[in-house]
């Protein structure tokens, strides 16, 4: 059974040097596969041009240049341009926070370069380059092995096979073979690392890769339509529906009641343009691609834009411990070695008792060199501090083969031979019972060990058990089981609870969301982190030993009582989460291991570990913790919440302000009076609506309450009966008073132009109100003006100065067929869209009144 040492393997293999890398990708190109167009600024202004708006606003030109209205079909297009400059802009913010995010979810790749290991984007990887992949790492780069381990590769992409093939080392291979089969000395780009791990050079990327030659292309963020972008398209659709039969009521009315089809045929197309609802997808596409950059700022990356919106309804925060609630920053606390404790840190002598010194000896011999698990690392400062310049330490050396862990077997050995060329020597550590497997210990000394174990866990240590063996030369045995051991003792290891856990938990309690945690450790260890974190108010305790006895109905009973989870296996997650799902609950589950794939794909929102989580586990999760931080998914859960109640403000703010825009477009037509509004005006307004929606409410800042009230219904829509309520009297409020100011003023014989101008100001005053207004359901505009939003300035200053402009610039007056409003008027203009919205700003007060005296 030839076997290779991966510590040794990498002082074999250089790599290539920084420079050279350079050079070979300057000439090469990246490590990239084909893929579809950019979304560049052009083919984003020709997606402009096909928008129904765009086009509607080329027929009004069109029939303006019919009617001999020049100067109208002229400024008609002048306002096209800027509305679609306006567009680009909020394309392109979006679309470079989809590259930031694609840049973000790029796979990584390790490789050797001057000598050291380098971790890289996998795009930059060279051919020439010498990668180290290793258990649940998706292969960059086509390449042949230099040396593996127990390595086993999923092909299926290129193959078809599903199940995993074995590779074995040939570093002399010439070129590059075909996949599939067994113990084959190539991996191919784009397959999986299912488990052990290799050293392999690099001899094709990207389109001279086997996944190129086929012809396949990758896409690092592929666009998913969400439950709410389903339910808006539902919405557009029917608005939609409305729009064209109302447009199509108006010309037949207007043609024969006014004899005049072409000017039918105008107002029917103002009328679509006020009733389109282009806003709605805009607002979606919009928030939700800006609402994952700005988690990703909080270091949470969204491989999944459904995601966003889940993250608001989450009811359960099921977490690991390691590295997520504690620093995965291991030290060793305490030791248990012929039959005595001994506590490092409360040690008087700077010296290790002679009776734990074989204890750390082998500890060492059990781990790698130059390690990278904190466990190991730790064990290695212990060796470092205490075993200097003694005989336990073993630079000289060799490492003859290794035994990984298996799912059946929780230990690892690694088995050594002294310059001498003596007999072998094996180290084994993991967990307890698996080394006390391995030992062969009987019942009592099993118990006696469990006791010991116990009493370690309780004081939150985790705990690694390590024995010895021997053996004379011949050929190795399969399996670590063949080697007869010895049992040197405990090792127990602190790993101190993030600072940050504590306020968090809280947080999270506050907003509704259970936490549970799960942990491969002892529950004594368990319970003391949970008590530390605040996590639960008993010790109610699960063991994976005691989930597989249950049946699933007796778990769905017990699910919503226990929050601590021990000895559980990756594979048990998924039994957890079917569970919490059978009792309603909407579950975030974090997991980093190949095991953890299938619970992080069933759960609502799967969250794999960027830092030490494996390629396989990234790509079934939604969002990826490139922290490992749990106070990292506390920001997103805040974030999600935020995005989503800024939707349905903006949303609710679009339904709003169409109403009386559709209004004064209809009533007019059907009463036989002037026309109110043109093309011209209800594209001035659009250069209000479109930066409002989908800028000025996407930088709103979250309410107040965002964290103290319960999650969402996921099945509640997004405009539930409430807010569309509310939503179409604040449009019927408005286009009331803008009635009652157009009759007025017409009535009164002001004339067309004074009363159309009288009225749209009074339109633009209250537009402006209903974006101040619906900034926040809770508070009134006073109060919100308290929260920083620098759009909102920028939309009502540069509004407040076009129509200055307008009302003022004889060439505007003319094309806007206004007269020249008065100070009196304008201050008419500025109480009546004042008034418009005093009822809703009243019943926010009183809310907040009886909250108040609530709270009392």
């Amino acid at each position: 059974m030839q076997s290779v040492n991966s510590d040794l393997d990498l002082l074999k293999f250089p790599g290539l040097s920084e420079t050279e890398a350079a050079q070979r990708l300057k000439r090469e190109g990246y490590n990239e596969l084909s893929s579809s167009r950019g979304h560049t600024i052009w083919n984003i202004a020709f997606d402009v041009v096909r928008e129904p708006m765009f086009l509607l606003l080329v027929a009004c030109g069109v029939i303006y240049l019919f009617l001999g209205d020049v100067h109208e079909a002229l400024m008609l297009l002048g306002f096209v341009l800027v509305v679609m400059g306006i567009t680009l802009y909020q394309e392109r913010k979006t679309e470079r926070a989809l590259e930031a995010l694609r840049d973000l979810s790029s796979p990584r790749a390790l490789v050797i370069r001057d000598g050291r290991e380098r971790r890289i984007a996998g795009r930059e990887v060279v051919q020439g380059d010498i990668l180290v992949v290793k258990e649940g790492d998706r292969i960059p780069a086509d390449g042949v092995l230099l040396s593996c381990l127990s390595l086993s590769v999923d092909e299926s992409l290129l193959t078809g096979e599903s199940a995993p093939v074995r590779k074995s080392a040939a570093p002399c291979a010439d070129g590059m073979g075909r996949p599939g089969g067994d113990d084959l000395p190539f991996i191919y780009s784009g397959t999986l690392a299912v488990q052990g791990q290799c050293i392999a050079e690099v001899l094709a990327t990207g389109s001279n890769t086997e996944l190129g030659k086929i012809g396949k292309a990758l896409q690092d963020v592929t666009p998913e339509e969400s439950l709410l972008q389903k339910e808006t398209g539902r919405l557009v659709r029917h608005l939609t529906l409305l729009g064209l039969s109302l447009c199509a009521v108006v010309v037949v009315v207007y043609g024969l009641t006014r004899g005049s089809w072409l000017h039918g045929f105008l107002a029917g197309i103002t009328l679509a343009m006020a009733t389109l609802p282009e806003e709605f997808p805009v607002v979606l596409t919009v928030f939700l691609a800006l609402g994952a950059w700005r988690i990703s700022q909080k270091r949470v990356l969204t491989r999944r834009m459904p995601a966003v919106e889940a993250l608001g309804s989450a009811t359960v925060l099921c977490v690991d411990k390691t590295g997520t609630l504690t620093e995965n920053r291991m030290t060793v606390h305490k030791m248990f070695a012929q039959g005595r404790y001994y506590t490092l840190e409360n040690a008087s002598s700077p010296g290790l008792p002679e009776s734990f010194h074989e204890l750390t000896e082998f500890s060492i011999l059990a781990s790698q060199i130059d390690p990278f698990d904190p466990m190991e690392k730790a064990i290695k400062q212990l060796g470092e501090r205490y075993l200097a310049e003694t005989e336990h330490l073993h630079f000289d050396w060799t490492l003859v083969h290794e035994y990984p862990l298996s799912q059946k077997l929780l230990s690892l050995s690694r088995v050594w031979k002294s310059p001498d060329g003596g007999n072998y020597i094996i180290a084994a550590k993991g967990s307890p019972e698996a080394i006390a497997d391995l030992c062969h210990l009987d019942r009592e000394a099993a118990a006696e060990l469990d006791r010991h174990v116990r009493s370690l866990a309780d004081d939150g240590l985790r705990v690694l058990g390590v024995a010895k063996a021997a053996f004379e030369p011949s050929a190795l045995p399969a399996e670590q089981h063949d080697f007869l051991f010895e049992f040197l003792g405990l090792v127990g290891l602190a790993d101190p609870v993030r600072a940050s856990v504590p306020d968090s938990i809280r947080e999270c309690r506050s907003a509704g969301v259970r936490v549970v945690m799960i942990t491969g450790d002892y529950p004594g260890t368990a319970r003391n982190i949970a008590r530390q974190i605040g996590l639960a108010p008993s010790d109610d305790c699960l063991t994976g030993a005691e989930l597989d006895a249950m049946s699933d109905e007796e778990l769905r009973q017990r699910i919503s009582e226990v929050n601590i989870y021990a000895r559980v296996v990756p594979e048990q997650k998924l039994r957890l989460v079917e569970a919490l799902k059978a009792k309603g609950e909407i579950v975030a589950m974090t997991g980093d291991g190949v095991n953890d794939a299938p619970a992080l794909k069933s759960a609502h929102i799967g969250i794999a570990m960027g830092g030490r989580g494996t390629d396989v586990a990234r790509e079934a999760a939604s969002l990826v913790l490139l922290d490992d931080d749990f106070s990292s998914i506390v920001q997103a859960l805040r974030l999600g919440r935020r995005i989503f109640d800024n939707i349905r403000k903006a949303i609710a703010y679009i339904v709003a302000i169409h109403v009386p825009i559709a209004g004064i477009s209809l009533i007019p037509v059907l009463c036989k009076w002037p026309l109110i509004l043109m093309p011209v005006h209800i594209l001035f307004l659009e250069l209000i609506i479109d930066p409002a929606c989908s800028i000025v409410f996407e930088n709103e800042r979250e309410e107040t309450d965002v964290m103290t009230r319960p999650p969402r219904n996921p099945a509640e829509p997004l405009l539930n009966t409430r807010t569309l309520a509310i939503s179409l009297l604040q449009g019927m409020s408005v286009l009331v008073i803008l009635l009652l100011v157009f009759l007025l003023s017409f009535n009164e014989g002001h004339g067309e132009r004074d009363a159309r101008a009288l009225t749209f100001t009074t339109l633009i005053v209250a537009n402006l109100c209903l974006i101040l207004t619906n900034r926040s359901w809770s508070r009134t505009i006073l109060a919100s003006l308290k929260s920083p939003n620098p759009a909102l300035w920028w939309v009502i200053g540069g509004t407040l100065l076009f129509l200055g402009l307008v009302l003022y610039l004889p060439l505007l007056l003319h094309l806007f067929k206004f007269d020249r409003l008065h100070p009196f008027d304008l201050w008419l203009c500025l109480a009546a869209g004042t008034f418009s919205i005093l009822w809703f700003e009243g019943l926010k007060f009183f809310q907040g009144l009886r909250k108040s005296s609530s709270k009392r």
